[in-house]
């Protein structure tokens, strides 16, 4: 809209004229003309532009004008514009009248008036600082409604998963406990909603309902909690209860997942199993496809040194267990061509810097992948306790081949050659009736070489005399 303020048209204008202020001379009018606007015009009568004025330095390209016809120097849109303001169909007003000058456009506002000598003064004013704040105003407008669309969508996903999913939940306000959102499978299973279950602690008896307000306090304080038993308020029905907590527009809610023992089989099965598997001696360690720890039971906390699951959960398994880049990698290869990787030697690395020797058995979690289940034994402790054995040596390359996993490469080529030069020695014992004077010869040794030898594999009766 124009401002009242941009018009060239006085609502109260001068009283005489002619007497105040007076005839202008040339250069008055001109400079009184350039004032009035940015760009200023002289045109003739068929619309040639004689002159220009320009308020601004950078505008200096427009003196190219002078000569040519004033339609020529707009854009073909601007183009009808200009001639209706110069037949004079719509002199009065402001026009916006776009230019072509270079490579960029200059938009401008232009007021057509007439001259006593028949020609016409065009008092254009820039419009590109206006234009550029359009610009970024329909820009910011777009960027929201980009941002309104998004969330749309994804309030539209988040309410099919909500009211489709097959598991009753709701979810409440952290901090009063009113019941903002109950999916249809809630509701069927809590039946009609009472007035008292405008707080989440009315969907269950009464004598439940302090379990439930300490249950969702260890929740917000992130504190690792049970699946819990508790019955509901309308028919006594007894549920499990799993609750989490989580943040939207600077409130905290919790989401409440509640499971019907009667129609999901056997919970109490399944909890003593849980139960079972927290207090077993071995350590268990549940984790996702990219081997991020999901659960994991007490001993393996206690294995790893750390003081809660908090400390554990979403961490890389591979920052724990086995040497970087073989052992995981080893049990994943097994794991890609069979279920199960049964007792693979390697090392458990506690977060606080210790180490312990272990087993591990894996097996991957259904038929997709979707995550591995890894039971851990520490048996370095057990092989500290064991009475000290003299070593035996792989007797078959069968016995080599069963060492891979367990010990590095070059350990194992270490067994191989002391299987090989042992095998060796034997053989030339055998061969010379265990006359080790020509054992040594057709070995290639000498006497005190081979003494050495038969010493350290503990071969033949050293303490007797010489051959």
């Amino acid at each position: 809209m124009l401002d009242p303020r941009d018009s060239l048209e006085l609502s109260l204008g001068f009283n005489n004229p002619e007497q105040s202020p007076g005839p202008l001379d040339a250069a008055a009018a001109s400079q009184l003309a350039s004032q009035a606007g940015e760009l200023v015009l002289v045109l003739d009568p068929d619309g040639t532009i004689l002159d220009v004025a320009a308020g601004r330095r950078e505008l200096g390209e427009v003196r190219q004008w002078i000569g040519r016809a004033w339609v020529d120097t707009v854009t073909v849109e601007s183009r009808p514009k200009v001639e209706e303001m110069l037949s004079g169909s719509r002199r009065s007003g402001w026009r916006q009248i776009n230019h072509q000058l270079g490579d960029s456009g200059l938009p401008m506002r232009y007021r057509l008036l007439s001259l006593g000598s028949g020609g016409f003064l065009a008092i254009g004013r820039d419009l590109s600082a206006t234009a550029a704040l359009q610009q970024r105003l329909l820009q910011v407008q777009q960027s929201l409604e980009r941002d309104h669309m998004r969330l749309r969508q994804a309030e539209a996903r988040y309410r099919m998963l909500f009211d489709r999913s097959g598991e009753a939940m709701v979810i409440a306000e952290a901090g009063s406990g009113r019941v903002r959102e109950i999916n249809p499978p809630a509701a069927a299973l809590v039946g009609a909603l009472p007035s008292s279950a405008k707080a989440v602690t009315g969907l269950f008896a009464a004598e439940d309902r302090d379990t439930i307000v300490a249950f969702l306090g260890a929740v917000t304080a992130g504190a690792l909690v049970v699946p819990l038993r508790v019955r509901l308020a309308g028919d006594g029905r007894e549920v499990t209860v799993t609750a989490s907590a989580f943040r939207q527009e600077g409130a905290s809610f919790h989401l409440l997942r509640i499971g019907d023992g009667s129609r999901r089989g056997a919970p109490d099965t399944d909890q003593r199993l849980l139960d079972m598997l927290e207090q077993m001696p071995d350590a268990f360690v549940v984790t996702d496809a990219e081997l991020r720890i999901v659960s994991a039971n007490t001993a393996f906390a206690e294995l790893a040194q750390a003081t809660s699951m908090a400390q554990l959960r979403g961490r890389q398994l591979a920052e724990l267990l086995g040497r970087p880049g073989i052992d995981l990698d080893l049990i994943l290869g097994q794991l890609a061509e069979h279920p199960t990787v049964r007792n693979v030697a390697t090392i458990l690395f506690g977060v606080d810097g210790g180490q312990e020797e272990v087993e591990v058995s894996a097996a991957r979690g259904g038929s997709g992948g979707e995550g591995f289940g890894f039971c851990i034994r520490p048996v370095g402790r057990r092989l500290r306790d064991l009475p000290p054995v003299e070593r035996d040596l792989p007797r078959s390359v069968e016995q080599l081949t069963e060492l891979v996993g367990r010990m590095p490469l070059k350990s194992i080529v270490r067994e191989s050659t002391d299987l090989i030069e042992r095998l060796c020695i034997e053989a030339a014992l055998a061969y010379t009736s265990d006359n080790r004077a020509s054992a040594a010869e057709i070995l290639g040794l000498s006497r005190q070489s081979l003494y050495s030898k038969l010493h350290r594999h503990g071969l033949g009766n050293l303490s007797g005399a010489e051959d």
